[in-house]
């Protein structure tokens, strides 16, 4: 199993963000963490890359301990992650922002007297090839459609070789067809690379597309897991959503 969730709990003061939650993504698999706002999504997000520390419980990657580590050091164990919001060097190229992470990754620093650009794109190139935006590599981040920033995004999550990757809102702000060749994209990628996939997103739609299986949690707290289709009728599911079933695909 490439990521095991067990017990976990976080509070912020009197207020319960996470109890009890566990999960675990096998090599190749999307998991999608659903629930309302506040439902503690983003708390645990934050606990597995290492921007909170649990209160309790355990994380472990690859069958190694990586509770309360450094953002940084769980990056370079194999941890990829997206925003909701894209963050990429607007004045650089599509190719020098994949080249920044794989030079970051490799632990060389960059310097005005050692170009990004006088690095072998070779490596940020076949990234880029991965998520199709080769054709793209030479334009400015800042000139893209934003669908286009949602793939460079991905190919510098790619850029420490991940074996699990977290992706927050993926499709946030894209149109409709934008937001399934995305997701389409990263099941091919995950798949064929083996890489573990956990995900959160708003578009019920694009949920049970997409993920093999979901973890629904409401106030912190699990309270539905399964395939698509058993959790679509749950009837603890359809309570979390209940006045908003349409707009959630729960009809």
């Amino acid at each position: 199993m490439t990521l095991e969730v067990r017990d976990l709990h976080k509070s912020f003061g009197g207020v319960r963000a996470v109890s009890g939650v566990s999960l675990s993504v096998a090599a190749g698999e999307l998991l999608a963490l659903i629930g309302p706002n506040g439902a503690g999504k983003s708390t645990c997000f934050n606990m597995l890359n290492g921007q909170l520390r649990p209160d309790r419980g355990s994380v472990r990657l690859r069958g190694q301990e990586i509770t309360g580590l450094a953002p940084r050091r769980i990056w370079r164990m194999g941890v990829g992650r997206t925003f909701q919001i894209t963050a990429t060097f607007a004045s650089m190229s599509v190719l020098e922002n994949v080249q920044m992470a794989l030079l970051s990754h490799a632990r060389r620093l960059f310097h005005i007297w050692n170009p990004v650009a006088k690095e072998d794109p070779s490596r940020a190139l076949a990234l880029l090839d991965r998520v199709g935006m080769s054709a793209q590599a030479a334009r400015p981040c800042g000139v893209l459609a934003y669908g286009d920033l949602k793939r460079v995004e991905l190919a510098i999550a790619l850029a420490n070789d991940p074996a699990l990757l977290l992706m927050d809102e993926p499709t946030a702000g894209m149109a409709p067809a934008e937001r399934v060749a995305l997701m389409e994209l990263t099941a091919h990628i995950a798949r064929e690379g083996g890489i573990a996939v956990l995900f959160t997103e708003h578009d019920m739609d694009v949920v049970f597309a997409h993920a093999d299986r979901l973890l629904v949690l409401d106030r912190g707290r699990p309270i539905a897991e399964g395939i698509p289709s058993e959790v679509r009728r749950d009837p603890r599911v359809r309570e979390v959503y209940l006045g908003t079933g349409a707009t959630h695909g729960y009809t």
